[in-house]
């Protein structure tokens, strides 16, 4: 009986290592950034990002500055400040991509997402995302919180060779 109570004292210990160390790797996970290349850029490294941008964006549904433009394997920090009295976003992407993610929004106005040209921002608050745009284009920053793109709430990047 003493050796079957030390098997399973072992086997809960061992449990308890495997259970704290994958918890310890899906925190971990989720504060790494996934760099996929999309058509308007990659994940950036905040270490080489030389240049940072402050985007204010507010309850009038329009973003200050509307317009930037970057040159092509330029990394910005975009630090994005919600200046309203309800939550925004920021995403950036080409104009047919935000135009189809909005209309999903207005669909599943709760639909949860989280990718690095992306960011949440609730009222008085600012996030940044760190992109590398490494392909020439006109894309789009945009709020997609149902209403808002529909309101006007985007603006242009415009990334030259």
């Amino acid at each position: 009986m003493s050796s079957f109570r030390m098997i399973l004292a072992l086997a809960w210990v061992c449990a308890g290592v495997t259970h704290a160390q994958a918890h310890g790797e899906k925190h971990h996970a989720a504060t790494q950034v996934v760099k996929e290349q999309k058509d308007w850029g990659i994940a950036g490294d905040a270490r080489q990002a030389r240049r940072t941008v402050v985007v204010r964006m507010g309850d009038d549904m329009r973003f200050q500055p509307g317009q930037l433009t970057v040159r092509r394997g330029d990394t910005l920090r975009l630090q994005v400040h919600n200046d309203g009295k309800v939550m925004h976003e920021v995403v950036i992407g080409t104009p047919a991509e935000n135009a189809k993610h909005a209309e999903l929004m207005v669909k599943y106005p709760n639909m949860e997402h989280d990718e690095p040209y992306m960011a949440h921002v609730p009222p008085g608050q600012m996030r940044e995302i760190v992109w590398t745009f490494n392909r020439p284009g006109t894309f789009e920053f945009a709020c997609l919180i149902a209403g808002h793109y529909q309101a006007g709430m985007k603006g242009l990047i415009t990334v030259e060779p």
